[in-house]
């Protein structure tokens, strides 16, 4: 079968063990950051809205440009690099925050620090996975890499849930950064052959900006696509902004109980994860999409309905499980 096909591949096994200590690391650290703001710094929900701005920031103001830059470098250095960035930056606001010298300003600095690396690393994880694995297998390693995050996605809030409750949040971020040292390591031992980036001809960075923006905005896939894109990250990370501030304060509900919600998306997330090539092969890729947004955009109707109580929060479990399904159909489809 195809699914153990791809695991003849030894640099694609590599980059898949380094992507499972990086999501964990990844979905530990998501939760841990907002409970920074929330417990370790006293903050409001307008503090958690700038620090999450920040994550994002890099991605918006800078995509295009790092896309054109790790288009002339090899992709595994673009990402072992990106993999330490994350790791101190991360390490650092655990230590300031350990030792009391955390402020907001220098949280958001680094949080941009982070957000950068993370930008870096999903430029070059996209364009390195088809180097390791033939491209009919690549529909396959996208489904495995894809159920590889939402286990993460299942997993990492449950462990920053535990260490944020009987810890501290700063304690469930440096789990992160040793994850990012961890997954850096992993990526630096692949020896597979990657081409060198073409240096003869004279390539400058603006031109390429605008061709490659020329490219996107006027295929007739890619362009709608990419504006969708652009809308949903918007609205998704508003609403995932508030979840969290919103399940502790208007909730009452602990660290433990959120990251244990949380983690109910993953769950599903493999499910869907899983079935996405079948479906896709059945329904058509673009269907497929379709059914998936809806549903991830359904699984917010419980959230504004609970109330505080058991029932509030299993409505928030029903919501995130219908998320998760979403997400995890969608990204094999979006990787390949």
């Amino acid at each position: 079968m195809t699914s153990h096909r791809v695991l003849a591949y030894p640099a694609f096994v590599r980059l898949w063990i380094s992507d499972v200590v990086a999501d964990l690391g990844s979905f530990t650290s998501a939760l841990a950051l907002q409970y920074v703001v929330i417990e370790t710094l006293q903050e409001d929900q307008q503090v958690l809205g700038i620090v999450r701005s920040a994550q994002w920031l890099p991605s918006l103001l800078l995509g295009m440009v790092v896309g054109v830059i790790v288009d002339r470098i090899r992709r595994r250095h673009a990402i072992v690099t990106a993999h330490v960035a994350s790791a101190a930056g991360l390490g650092m606001i655990a230590a300031f925050a350990l030792s009391g010298h955390l402020t907001v300003a220098l949280l958001v600095g680094l949080v941009v620090v982070v957000g950068l690396a993370s930008v870096v690393f999903h430029a070059a994880h996209q364009s390195y996975v088809p180097r390791l694995v033939p491209m009919s297998f690549l529909p396959t390693a996208s489904a495995r890499l894809e159920q590889t995050m939402t286990a993460a996605q299942s997993i990492g809030p449950l462990i920053a849930g535990a260490f944020i409750r009987f810890l501290s949040a700063p304690i469930a971020i440096v789990i992160n950064a040793v994850a990012f040292v961890i997954s850096a390591a992993t990526v630096a031992t692949i020896k597979h052959e990657e081409p060198q980036p073409t240096t003869t001809e004279k390539r400058h960075l603006w031109p390429e900006l605008r061709e490659g923006a020329r490219w996107v905005y006027r295929h007739p896939t890619l362009a709608p696509y990419a504006i969708w894109l652009h809308v949903w990250f918007f609205f998704n990370s508003t609403i995932m902004t508030v979840f969290v501030f919103y399940a502790d304060r208007e909730l009452g509900i602990d660290a433990l109980r959120v990251g244990a919600i949380l983690a109910c998306a993953g769950a599903t997330g493999v499910l869907g994860a899983g079935l996405a090539p079948r479906l896709a092969q059945r329904l058509g890729a673009g269907w497929v999409c379709i059914i998936a947004d809806w549903l991830v955009a359904v699984s917010f109707v419980p959230v504004v309905l609970a109330q505080p109580g058991t029932v509030g929060v299993l409505m928030l479990v029903g919501g995130q499980l219908v998320y998760g399904l979403g997400l995890g159909l969608r990204g094999p489809i979006e990787g390949s």
